[in-house]
């Protein structure tokens, strides 16, 4: 089990950046994940290349924003962003290679996707294998303003995407628990049963299915 990472409060989520552009990069890419741990959906990743004078007060790791608040940041995001790119992973792929897998081909989706390509990538945690210059941040979506931002627009593309499904399945209650195993979400595959849409290898759906 990876020890508790203590985030010291005065830290300037600007750093690696600031850092970076001292030595002259600017095309400085935060990569970030959602939807790991849902029951529900795919994996989504962004990719997110900000100007070097972007700032926006509050943006940080998208679970610790309200949704409101969320969705304020994604609107700002996406119009001053010099770049995005998103990368998704479907359910039946999940568990065809496994989440920690899937989530790296998401991440690396989303770096081909972005449309401007990056100097140098800082990534939320994960190693992965690029040939760009990059660094993995442990907790990189509170050290990082790139990896924040980052998180936001993956955060709110898996929400959005939740809440068309829930259109589809609403007795699943997936516009609220956005595919997490919730009490009402576990309720509902028991009496309405297994979606398509649901990752069959993961518990307890997986013993549903085995049953």
């Amino acid at each position: 089990m990876r020890k508790k990472v203590e985030i010291p409060k005065n830290i300037d989520p600007y750093l690696y950046e600031k850092t970076l552009q001292k030595e002259g990069t600017t095309l400085i890419a935060g990569v970030d994940e959602v939807g790991r741990g849902p029951l529900i959906g795919p994996v989504v990743t962004a990719c997110v290349i900000l100007p070097v004078d972007f700032k926006l007060e509050g943006l940080t790791d998208s679970k610790k924003l309200s949704e409101k608040k969320r969705e304020e940041y994604y609107k700002i995001i996406k119009e001053r962003a010099l770049a995005i790119g998103i990368g998704i992973v479907d359910a039946t792929t999940i568990d065809k290679i496994n989440i920690y897998e899937a989530t790296k081909v998401a991440m690396l989706e989303a770096i081909k996707n972005c449309p401007v390509k990056p100097e140098y990538v800082l990534i939320d945690a994960m190693k992965l294998p690029l040939q760009i210059p990059h660094t993995s941040i442990i907790k990189g979506d509170l050290l990082s303003i790139s990896i924040s931002a980052a998180s936001v627009i993956a955060k709110v593309t898996r929400d959005h995407m939740m809440y068309e499904l829930d259109k589809k399945y609403p007795e699943y209650d997936l516009k609220n628990n956005k595919g997490y195993p919730t009490k009402k979400h576990i309720d509902a595959i028991l009496k309405y049963g297994i979606k398509k849409e649901h990752r069959q290898s993961f518990a307890p759906i997986k013993d549903m299915v085995k049953k």
